[in-house]
C-alpha cells in the first residue's frame, strides 16, 4: 500500500509540470501559427501592391505572372477572363505592353482588409480603388471602385486567383462626379470575354456596393449591404 501511495503521490507532483510542458508546446504552436498567417498576409499584401504598380506601368506580361494558372480578371462590366494567357491579352485592351506617353494608368489600392483561410492556402481581401487616367487626345479621368479578391498559395508563394475589380464611378477630370460621370464599358468584342459579368450594376450616379467578404471584426456577424440594389439587375 505504501508503495502504491507512494506512486500516486509522484504522478500527482508529475501531473502538473507535464500540463504545463503540454501548455507550453501548445502555445509555442499556437503563436508559430499566428506568424505564419501574419506573414501571409504581409505577402498578400506586398502581391497586391505588385500588381498595382505593374498595371500601372502597363507591364501586362509581369502582371499576367502574378495569378494562378486558372486565375481569373474581371474589371467593371468587361466580364471575367480566366488564364494567364487569356488575362494577359485581355490587358493589352488597357493600352499598348509599356505605357506610351501622354498616357497615365494609375490605379491605387488602399484600405486593405485581408483574411486568411485557417488553414492557410487561400485567402480574400477587399481594397479601395483610386484611378487615374489619360490619353492623348482626351482629357483625362478620376474613377473609384472596390476590389473583391482571391488568392491561393502554389508551392509556398502567393498568387492572385480571382481579381475582381467593382468599378464604382468613372468621372471626366474637369467636370468631375456632379457633372461628368461616365458610363461603364462593356464587354470587349475585339477580344470578347469568356464569361459575361459576374454582377450587373451601373456606376455613380447609381450607388451599388459589392458585399462585403470580411465580418464585423467586433460582432463577428456578416455585415448587409442596406442600400438598394441596381433596378438593371433586378427581374423584369
Amino acid at each position: 500500500m505504501r508503495g502504491l501511495a507512494l506512486g500516486l503521490s509522484l504522478l500527482a507532483a508529475l501531473a502538473p509540470m507535464h500540463a504545463q510542458a503540454q501548455s507550453a508546446e501548445a502555445r509555442l504552436a499556437a503563436y508559430a501559427e499566428r506568424v505564419e498567417r501574419l506573414e501571409d498576409e504581409d505577402a498578400i499584401e506586398n502581391l497586391q501592391a505588385t500588381y498595382g504598380y505593374y498595371f500601372d506601368k502597363g507591364l501586362w506580361d509581369a502582371v499576367a505572372d502574378l495569378f494562378a494558372e486558372d486565375g481569373s480578371f474581371e474589371y467593371g462590366q468587361r466580364g471575367v477572363y480566366i488564364g494567364k494567357q487569356r488575362i494577359e491579352r485581355a490587358l493589352l485592351l488597357f493600352g499598348r505592353l509599356g505605357l506610351g506617353p501622354g498616357r497615365l494608368n494609375n490605379h491605387m489600392q488602399l484600405q486593405s482588409v485581408i483574411t486568411i483561410a485557417p488553414d492557410g492556402r487561400t485567402a480574400t481581401a477587399r481594397w479601395q480603388g483610386m484611378v487615374m487616367l489619360s490619353e492623348p487626345g482626351a482629357n483625362g479621368v478620376w474613377g473609384v471602385g472596390q476590389y473583391e479578391n482571391a488568392y491561393v498559395k502554389e508551392r509556398g508563394i502567393w498568387k492572385i486567383s480571382k481579381l475582381h475589380f467593382y468599378v464604382q464611378a468613372m468621372a471626366d477630370y474637369d467636370l468631375g462626379f456632379g457633372r461628368g460621370a461616365l458610363r461603364l464599358e462593356g464587354p470587349s468584342a475585339l477580344f470578347p470575354p469568356d464569361r459575361p459579368p459576374t454582377e450587373v450594376y451601373r456606376a455613380f450616379p447609381s450607388g451599388y456596393t459589392p458585399p462585403f467578404s470580411f465580418v464585423h471584426p467586433v460582432t463577428g456577424e456578416a455585415l448587409p449591404v442596406t442600400q438598394p440594389a441596381d433596378d438593371v439587375a433586378r427581374p423584369k
